[in-house]
């Protein structure tokens, strides 16, 4: 699908990865775009910068209600929406000890926010044959991140919201894609983390993401991979799963033992 003429709405775009979407798609010729996010200055802020293309909206992926309003307020301005790109996504260190509160905020965020997505723009997609629904990811949803256990949970569950959004729609003019960057230079990516700092090897910018996402979306791929490094990793482990398992065992054990190498005690967060 091209993005020229299309009504495109994206969550999470008050910056990084969202925002620069909206600028690659309002450059692409799209006829508007919703820049969507729960802070609103900052959407209207990234929306002034585009221009008369970009419309701002307060929207909280957490509150199906506020996502049903996006699709209707949208609706009513443009008559429909072509493209929707489920992009707002949250991170929380920590594994075992990560409170149920944090684990149940990133479920709603990563997670439940594409299905209220999904429930709200479907139906209008599916009277019109076209469509479609992009979701932000990660490259920690096909692997792990080894340092958030509810990232790489959420992150797997995105995807496979993905995959049945596809088999079962695709047929009905649908188009999926769900795109997993590996390290993007974002305010996500934390110097003070040995873990981040490894992403660091092989972070783009949020342009460059939002570039390889645009291509995608033309090339109508279901996986977009902005590091083509990412379907090497993501073979080793389909090949190999112990092998895999235990290379990310050393691994988390050599990020561990850098930011520790003392092997003084520390406090959970």
């Amino acid at each position: 699908m091209e993005v020229k003429d299309r009504v495109i709405v994206v969550t999470g775009a008050g910056r990084g990865i969202g925002a620069a979407m909206c600028r690659v798609f309002a450059e692409a010729g799209c006829k508007a775009v919703v820049v969507s996010d729960r802070d609103e200055a900052a959407a209207a802020s990234v929306a002034l910068g585009i221009g008369p293309q970009a419309v701002a909206n307060r929207c909280d992926v957490a509150l199906e209600a506020d996502v049903q309003h996006l699709i209707t307020h949208t609706m009513a301005q443009f008559g429909r929406v072509d493209i929707f790109c489920s992009n707002a996504g949250i991170t929380v260190k920590g594994g075992l000890e990560s409170s149920n509160s944090d684990w149940q905020r990133m479920w709603d965020i990563n997670v439940m926010s594409r299905l209220f997505a999904a429930r709200a723009v479907v139906p209008h997609m599916q009277e019109r044959g076209e469509g479609y629904l992009i979701h932000t990811a990660s490259a920690a949803g096909l692997l792990m991140e080894i340092g958030s256990a509810s990232y790489s949970v959420t992150k797997h569950a995105d995807i496979a919201m993905a995959e049945w959004l596809s088999v079962c729609y695709g047929r009905s003019g649908i188009r999926v894609s769900v795109v997993c960057p590996l390290g993007v230079e974002t305010d996500m990516l934390d110097d003070s983390d040995p873990i981040h700092r490894y992403l660091h090897l092989h972070s783009i910018t949020a342009a460059d993401a939002a570039r390889s996402i645009l291509d995608g979306i033309g090339r109508e791929e279901f996986l977009i991979l902005p590091q083509a490094q990412v379907a090497e990793f993501f073979k080793m482990k389909s090949d190999n799963y112990d092998r895999w398992i235990r290379g990310f065992q050393r691994l988390r054990q050599k990020l561990t033992r850098d930011q520790n190498p003392a092997g003084t005690s520390r406090n959970h967060e």
